[in-house]
């Protein structure tokens, strides 16, 4: 069965079933209702890549016509200017229509934004070069066809990128809806029979086998396993479940049988809950009003009054012939159109974000850019972010006459049939020091204390407190070592030979490398720190001691983490929220900035606004860096945008500028903003 991503129901995956496909992935639909809301963004998406591509299909060889072309050029016996003239105004009128549109409402709400300013000036330079096509010697001769196309497409093009990036994120709550599974064992009479997820209730008793995902949430009422809760919690090490534990909705059962007791079920389980952050966050975070929109209120009714005042005033107060005024108004017109001004935001970005993308560091748009420039506090999260999110022995204590690798022979060869992951960490420590591995001869899991082990007629006991004191051993000759192992929040685990212990191994989550040396960039360049994370306040205090972190918040549910972030924004604080799994995907999506790692979850990189492909720590400080180098260039190009037209339009005004050098004008802005954007490829992220 399939979840329906608008309403949650679970549907079936028939061939009569309604279902649309959206980027190689197959969506299925209860009703057609569904499928319309669902499908609506996509179409919204395809007319906008159509536009884009009329746009530069027409204005392209519109543009290479204008310029390489001589004058008397036909093409089929169609003079050039008519030729322009029939490839520039389905452009104008069609492609570039939205702008029209745009501006319209922001006329009736009593405002002028960039769309304003777009439709006037592609309409001046098309009007112009109309009249001068189809009423030559009546204007100065010389056509704009090619601004007026290339200008909305340019702008259409970022539109597009951005509708995309937008689809991408909405991606990310449907990701979240897919670890729910669709089928429950419940439990009548004793008897097991296969349901839909939904039709559990509270107080229905299920049963979940090893491999499978626990569908919703509840309490353990028979059985014992461990159960993978990183999606979760952020813990790296799987959770021991017996009777009277808690167990949550889209975790992973690994080793036993549980029967489980349902406490909560539908939109109340913890992976819910999670969607339901997601969504809000996405859902309120207003898009950061754009710098152009902003000058453009004031600089559009600016531009207009002056063009309206050089046509009146060389008619009706100077007596000049109305075309000598109009003339003046189109070169007004022409030499405010946004051409730069268009280009200003997205040269920079596109270089930028190119550079980033060459050096592991994926932006997802011009919003994210402006988001990083202004961050001045980071919380990162501990497990698989600041650390390597997999356990790794870390203190090797032998006692007696046994060394360290002699130790580590021991215990690998007890834990070589072991599955758990400290087992594992024990195995792998053995290969790195090249010691010997051996077979054991007996090997019993102890489920939640260790492993007992028969090797070379020896008994080995490796486990935890509860398991050797169940050996009848005593402890107190290695108590303080262990109290100091456990305050630093490892896994301490003590290796007995024949009742005597030979030594302890400590395991714990370990930093990542170049964590300390980001963290102490971050300080120098003004920033907060602070970890953020599921763990125990033991192990993330350690942790953050090592990394050099002096604010820490720990043991808080993936809702509560989002809470702390809010509460930071709350004190004015810019945030970006750094992290790698499930639990953090609802603060990366509340946070001002979201930086997911690049080895972590589908949600958490599909929530987060920047990536870190390469799993480098310091790229968190490169991103921040190039942001504020970007942001640099775009104020730069937006000056030099505004510079040239606002020097020339007093000129053009006063009737000293013709309508085709303001379009050499209009040339040179547009070369200026990109060449000192192509600068940005020049920058050094570390």
């Amino acid at each position: 069965m399939a979840k329906d991503p608008v309403c949650g129901m679970f549907v079936e995956e028939g061939p009569d079933a309604l279902k649309a496909e959206v980027r190689g992935v197959t969506y299925y639909f209860c009703s057609d209702t569904c499928l319309q809301t669902f499908v609506a963004p996509a179409k919204e998406v395809r007319l906008l890549r159509a536009r884009t591509l009329i746009s530069f299909a027409l204005g392209v060889p519109t543009l290479l016509i204008t310029w390489l072309a001589a004058s008397s050029f036909t093409l089929y016996e169609i003079p050039k200017n008519l030729l322009l003239f029939i490839l520039a105004t389905p452009v104008q009128f069609g492609a570039g229509w939205m702008f029209y549109r745009g501006a319209w409402h922001a006329f009736r709400a009593r405002a002028a934004n960039m769309d304003t300013l777009i439709a006037i000036g592609t309409s001046a330079a098309w009007l112009y070069s109309t009249i001068v096509t189809f009423a030559p010697g009546v204007l100065p001769q010389g056509t704009y066809f090619d601004a007026s196309t290339l200008i909305i497409g340019f702008i259409l093009l970022g539109k597009l990128l951005e509708h995309t990036i937008r689809g991408r994120a909405s991606d990310s709550v449907r990701k979240l809806l897919s670890l729910k599974p669709a089928k429950a064992r419940l439990l009548v009479d004793g008897d097991e029979r296969e349901v839909g997820v939904e039709e559990l209730r509270v107080g229905d008793l299920f049963r979940v086998r090893p491999g499978e995902r626990i569908p919703t949430d509840g309490v353990v009422v028979e059985g014992f396993s461990t159960v993978d809760e990183k999606i979760l919690t952020g813990e790296s090490v799987p959770v021991e479940k017996e009777v009277g534990h808690e167990v949550f909705g889209g975790t992973f059962n690994q080793t036993g049988v549980l029967v489980v007791k349902a406490t909560k079920v539908g939109s109340d389980t913890a992976l819910s809950q999670i969607v339901r952050l997601v969504e809000e966050a996405q859902a309120s975070q207003a898009p950061v009003e754009r710098l152009a929109d902003r000058v453009s209120s004031y600089f559009v009714p600016i531009v207009v009054s002056v063009a309206l005042f050089s046509l009146l005033g060389w008619w009706l107060i100077a007596g000049r012939p109305f075309l000598f005024g109009f003339t003046a108004f189109v070169a007004v017109l022409i030499i405010a159109c946004p051409c730069a001004l268009g280009l200003a935001t997205p040269a920079a970005i596109v270089v930028g974000t190119g550079k980033g993308a060459q050096n592991g560091i994926l932006v997802k748009g011009g919003e994210n850019l402006e988001r990083a420039y202004r961050i001045d506090t980071v919380v990162f999260d501990k497990t698989g972010t600041l650390t390597t999110g997999e356990p790794a022995v870390t203190d090797v204590v032998p006692i007696g006459n046994i060394d360290e690798r002699g130790l580590i022979s021991l215990a690998a060869s007890a834990e070589k049939g072991s599955e758990h992951p400290i087992g594992r960490a024990i195995v792998k420590k053995a290969s790195e020091l090249g010691v010997k591995v051996e077979e054991p001869q007996e090997f019993e899991v102890v489920p939640g204390k260790g492993v007992v082990a028969t090797l070379s007629g020896r008994r080995i006991v490796l486990g935890n407190r509860r398991l050797i004191e169940e050996h009848g051993v005593d402890l107190r000759g290695v108590s303080d070592t262990l109290n100091k192992l456990e305050s630093q929040g490892k896994t301490a685990m003590i290796l007995c030979v024949d009742k005597t212990i030979d030594g302890l191994i400590g395991v714990s989550d370990t930093l990542k490398p170049y964590a300390r040396e980001v963290v102490e960039q971050l300080k120098k360049m003004g920033i907060r720190v602070v970890l953020l994370t599921g763990d125990n306040k033991a192990t993330a205090s350690f942790i953050a001691g090592q990394a050099g972190i002096e604010e820490v918040v720990a043991e808080v549910l993936p809702s509560q983490k989002a809470e702390v972030v809010r509460k930071l924004r709350s004190e004015g604080r810019r945030v970006a929220m750094v992290g790698d799994g499930i639990n953090d995907a609802p603060a990366l999506a509340v946070a001002d900035l979201g930086i997911a790692i690049g080895s972590g979850t589908d949600i958490a990189i599909e929530t987060a606004g920047v990536v870190l492909i390469k799993d480098d720590l310091r790229d968190v400080v490169g991103a921040i860096r190039l942001s504020r180098a970007t942001m640099g260039k775009i104020r730069q190009n937006l000056f030099w945008a505004f510079a040239y037209n606002t020097l020339l339009i007093p000129v053009a005004a006063f009737g000293l500028l013709n309508p085709i050098l303001a379009g050499v004008a209009m040339a040179l802005s547009s070369v200026t903003v990109l060449g000192n954007s192509l600068l940005l490829n020049r920058f050094v992220l570390r």
